[in-house]
């Protein structure tokens, strides 16, 4: 935790068809509400930039130690008397293509060197399909999920004041905030009419490509 409240977080998701559950989360999700300290009733208005990377069960390509720098730092935030007596943080850069996965997490420098090296994979693994025309259906899918980090480009807002959830790449609006982010039947019924939406999204864009190909 940083004095502004929480900077990062990681976590990693498995089971069945988890991706395809949770790929739509990924974006910029805004937040409305009246904090407790606010003493006037104004509305603060936060956002979190969110990213959803699979995590492939089976590596296709060979990362060469040569090209990795791996630093380690002691960990910050809480964490009791552990943290800032070892160093135990890891962060690992990729040099060719300046990606970073890092962790502290955990205790031990070599878990949060495990975990990091996952992360650093699984970015890799998302690059190359990113590059892959066999996969062009994944850029399509990104294209849907996010934009830039900025405020314009929200694709959820969590309106406290009115208990309203509102997807903005669907126009949907749902009620109850709580039962919302505890995964109840709100999240899924969202999430049924975003996968409806990216189909229909994915087959359009097939289709002018098809009928420009035959021109």
């Amino acid at each position: 935790m940083s004095p502004g409240g929480l900077r990062h977080a990681s976590a990693s998701i498995s089971g069945p068809h988890s991706y395809k559950k949770m790929k739509f989360e990924a974006g910029v999700h805004r937040v409305q509400r009246v904090p407790k300290t606010e003493k006037q009733g104004r509305m603060h208005t936060s956002t979190m930039t969110v990213a959803v990377l699979p995590q492939p069960t089976e590596i296709s390509f060979t990362i060469n130690p040569k090209d990795l720098r791996i630093e380690t730092k002691r960990a910050s935030g809480a964490g009791g008397q552990h943290v800032n007596t070892t160093d135990s943080a890891v962060r690992i850069v990729h040099l060719p293509t300046g990606l970073v996965a890092e962790c502290q997490q955990e205790r031990s420098q070599l878990k949060n060197r495990e975990k990091a090296m996952k992360a650093l994979t699984a970015k890799l693994y998302n690059m190359k399909c990113m590059q892959n025309d066999q996969t062009r259906h994944v850029n399509l899918l990104f294209l849907f999920q996010v934009g830039t980090k900025g405020r314009s480009e929200k694709i959820r807002t969590y309106n406290y004041a009115q208990d309203r959830v509102t997807d903005h790449r669907i126009s949907m609006t749902v009620h109850d905030v709580r039962g919302f982010l505890l995964g109840e039947d709100l999240l899924n019924e969202m999430n049924s009419s975003l996968q409806e939406f990216s189909d229909q999204e994915m087959l359009m864009e097939l289709l002018e490509e098809g009928s420009q190909e035959e021109s």
